[in-house]
Parts: structure tokens; C-alpha cells; sequence
């Protein structure tokens, strides 16, 4: 507590010097790189030069009060009742001053909020612990068809130290590297120089999408649509990080933001490219309807890798869950008695709870290797071998 009131105090004198020694300072708020981020940064420094003034006028009458009328140069307490006027003056005073703090602050905020006549709309849904992009609708296009997750990319081995224990000095030097725990396997990716309009919920509890650069920031609640918007300037292009703002479990620290912003050709491109792997992706989960493992160990090995990457961040890579929120699977009831086999099918399908509908993201064949090494490993071993037909059914 008492760091935090020193920075602060530091920061409001770190104010008065000019802005290139501020940014190189990093004491600061982020400017960012979009017009309504410069516009909440200055709103930001007049708001604060208008606090510093008041501190510096109610303070320095403070102190030369006391100066001036101390006992030692034999002043005498003055003795009246009231004063209508100093009344008066004290408060319509403040009161013009908040009012001409709140008029910009206001046409910012409007500003914030004003999503019409945007160029491209996306869907952002926050998942324990991943984000969920869908491209709605870009220019005339109305259905661009494009959707992916974007999760940590950094081994949850490394920051879980389970290759030789927490604190591990067996382990590589990993976080020296500068995008340690802040990568993920596949970015968000927007044009420079179009406005895009962000669409912002969640599937299970509350997170918070933020990106610092854009000063965008808005919560993502289960059942709600929260709205944002940004319009990254054309050569601005580049990669711009942020993460959930709001704690939001246990792997809420494991849950970072990677916006890639390129020219309006690349997007275009990189647009194509995406809807020729999401048809790809289509086909293949279509296909996978008709495929059938050759072996238990074959599915049991698929299922490994589905696991680590979608289902270990909740139910732990030993099976054994943090309950109650996340139930065990090694040695639980359903995933160890053959009867309950539907019921563990359905689940995976469908979601419970907090468990997201897995049919909407994993094609048949992934679910499918799954449910079968939930069933097998950790000592489960009911030999059910489950086939991606019986997921579809």
C-alpha cells in the first residue's frame, strides 16, 4: 500500500516534465497508437494538470496560512459564525470546475462508444482461459465464415515447472524470452485504417477483453454483448498485447491478447487464406465423422495431445481436477464405469457448467480420442474405445 501511494505521488511530479522524458520514463499512461487512445491520454494529463493546479492553490493557501498565522507572530483566532458568500464562492466554484472537466470527458466517451458505420465486425468470447474470435461481417461481405481459438502458446510444463518440480533449474533459461507468457498460437489479425467493431461476451465467467494500446477495455459477460470499437491508423501496422482484465480463476494470469494489425492488402490476404483453412477445417471435421481408430493406444494418443492443449488448464494434467468448480476425471465415476459412457459422451458435447460445448470447436475424431483417453489414462482403464460416429450419434 505504502509503494503504491509513493508511485503515485512520484508519478503526478513526474508530470510536470515533458512528454518525451515521460514516455522514456515508462511513468506514464500508455499513449497508444489509435486516435481515441491519444484523445484519453490527453484527457488524462489536462484532467490531472486541473488536480495538480487545485492541490497547488488549496495547499499553498494551507501552508501560508499557517506560516502567517502562527502563534509565535501573535495572531489571534478570528470569531464569526458564518459567511453566506464564502458559502457561495466554495461552491459554485467547484462546481464550474467539474463542469468543464466533464465536457471532454464526455465527448470521449461518446466517442469510445460511437461503433456505427464500422468496416469489419468481430466477435470476441472469453473462455476459461482462451479467446474465441469470430469475423462476422467485412465491408459488403455479410458472412465471412471465419472463426478460430487464441490461446497461450507457451507449454504449460514450462510454466508449471512439471519437467523437474515448481522451481526447477533443470528446466531452460525459457524466461528470459521477451514474449514468455504473453504468446498465443493464433492472433487476432485486423486492417490498418478501418474501423472494426468488436462484439464482446463470455461463456462461462467474467473476463475482460483489454488491449492497452488501443485504450480499449470492456468486460465479457456471460449472456451480455458489451460493444468497442478501434480504428488502427494505415502505417501503424505491427503486433499490440494485452490480457484479461479481470480475475477470472486460476488461469486468469495464462490468458494474454495478441493483436496483429496489418495493411488493408495483407488483411485481404491473410482473410482468404483464413476462409481456405476454415473450409479445410470443415472437411476435415466432416471427414473425421467416418473415421475409426485402428487401435486403442492410436486414440489414446490423439486424445493425449486434445487433452494437454484444451482440457488441462481446468482438470489438471494428472486427471485429478481442482474440485469442486473442476471434478476429477482420474478415478471419478463417470469416467470409470462403462454404464455412464453416454452420459461422459453427451458432456464433452454438449458442455455442463462452466465446460464449454466442445462440438462447436473440436471436430468428431478430436472428441472423440478425447473421452477415450479420459477413460484409460491415470489408471482409469475401462478399455472403451470411443469412435467419432458415436460422438455425432
Amino acid at each position: 500500500m505504502r509503494n503504491s501511494v509513493v508511485m503515485r505521488y512520484v508519478a503526478g511530479v513526474c508530470c510536470l516534465l515533458p512528454l518525451p522524458v515521460l514516455a522514456a520514463s515508462g511513468w506514464d499512461m500508455t499513449a497508444g497508437v489509435t486516435d481515441i487512445s491519444n484523445q484519453v491520454f490527453s484527457l488524462h494529463r489536462t484532467i490531472l494538470y486541473i488536480c495538480i493546479a487545485i492541490g497547488l492553490v488549496v495547499f499553498g493557501m494551507m501552508f501560508w496560512s499557517i506560516l502567517h498565522h502562527r502563534k509565535s507572530k501573535g495572531a489571534v483566532a478570528a470569531n464569526f459564525h458564518e459567511s453566506t458568500t464564502v458559502e457561495i464562492i466554495w461552491t459554485v466554484i467547484p462546481f464550474l470546475i467539474l463542469i468543464g472537466m466533464a465536457i471532454p470527458a464526455t465527448k470521449v466517451l461518446v466517442a469510445m462508444n460511437d461503433t456505427a458505420d464500422s468496416d469489419l465486425t468481430i466477435r470476441v468470447t472469453g473462455s476459461q482461459w482462451k479467446w474465441h474470435y469470430e469475423y462476422l461481417t467485412y465491408g459488403d461481405d455479410k458472412d465471412v465464415g471465419v472463426g478460430f481459438l487464441s490461446a497461450l502458446s507457451t507449454p504449460r510444463e514450462q510454466y508449471e515447472r512439471q519437467a523437474g518440480g515448481f522451481g526447477s533449474s533443470n528446466l531452460p533459461d525459457f524466461e528470459k524470452h521477451p514474449n514468455y507468457l504473453i504468446e498465443v498460437d493464433r492472433p487476432l489479425v485486423i486492417p490498418t485504417g478501418k474501423k472494426v467493431r468488436f462484439l464482446v461476451t463470455s461463456d462461462d465467467v467474467i473476463h475482460a477483453w483489454w488491449v492497452p494500446d488501443f485504450a480499449l477495455k470492456r468486460d465479457a459477460v456471460p449472456g451480455f454483448i458489451n460493444e468497442l470499437w478501434t480504428e488502427v491508423p494505415a502505417g501503424k501496422e505491427g503486433v499490440y498485447r494485452g490480457r484479461c482484465a479481470e480475475l477470472c480463476g486460476k488461469d486468469h494470469a495464462f490468458m494474454p491478447i495478441v493483436v496483429e494489425a496489418r495493411s488493408d492488402a495483407e488483411f485481404k490476404t491473410w482473410l482468404k487464406q483464413a476462409k481456405v483453412r476454415a473450409a479445410e477445417e470443415a472437411k476435415a471435421a466432416a471427414a473425421s465423422v467416418d473415421y475409426k481408430f485402428p487401435s486403442l493406444d492410436a486414440a489414446m494418443k490423439e486424445g493425449e495431445a486434445v487433452y494437454t492443449a484444451r482440457c488441462a488448464a481446468c482438470h489438471q494434467v494428472n486427471g485429478e481436477g481442482l474440485p469442486p468448480m473442476f471434478p476429477a476425471l482420474k478415478g471419478s465415476a463417470m469416467a470409470t464405469t462403462k454404464t455412464r459412457l453416454g452420459e461422459h459422451i453427451d458432456i464433452v458435447v454438449a458442455g455442463k457448467n462452466a465446460m464449454p460445448a466442445w462440438k462447436a470447436i473440436l471436430t468428431p475424431r478430436e472428441m472423440a480420442a478425447v473421452v477415450t483417453y479420459e477413460r484409460n489414462a491415470w489408471g482409469n482403464s475401462t478399455g472403451d474405445l470411443v469412435q467419432p460416429a458415436e460422438m455425432v450419434k
